[in-house]
């Protein structure tokens, strides 16, 4: 059986980038990921992974605002670490609508990417 989890999506063709829209390719969208690894060598590598792509906010789910480029390559990266007999990992991806309906009870915080602006320094400006 193949390790490949992108098989059982329906967005997962291999040339997904060429039918992703060009102002489309660098758009985030907000992804639910979780998790149920059976192995806890597996579970920390799968966990550090995910850490590298969003937000941990419990125990096995993780927020996540990715591009499409990114998202595929995630689930690259998570299917070759897990045993599909085993384990199970979910990818949950809202619309901005749903985003917005997102609620939070207790301590819960709904995390967001940051985008960034440099703002450079002109000729005579004091620092």
């Amino acid at each position: 059986m193949s390790k490949s989890i992108m098989s059982k999506s329906i967005h997962s063709s291999p040339d997904l980038q060429e039918k992703v829209p060009p102002a489309a390719r660098n758009r985030r969208q907000w992804t639910v990921v979780t998790y149920d690894i059976a192995d806890d060598k597996r579970r920390t590598k799968i966990m550090k992974t995910l850490a590298g792509y969003g937000q941990r906010v419990q125990y096995s789910v993780f927020e996540c605002e990715l591009r499409p480029a990114d998202l595929a390559k995630l689930k690259q990266r998570l299917a070759a670490l897990i045993v599909e007999a085993e384990d199970d990992i979910r990818f949950y991806a809202l619309c901005d609508a749903c985003v917005k309906k997102i609620t939070a009870l207790g301590k819960a915080q709904i995390h967001r990417h940051v985008s960034f602006l440099i703002v450079k320094k002109g000729v005579g400006d004091s620092e």
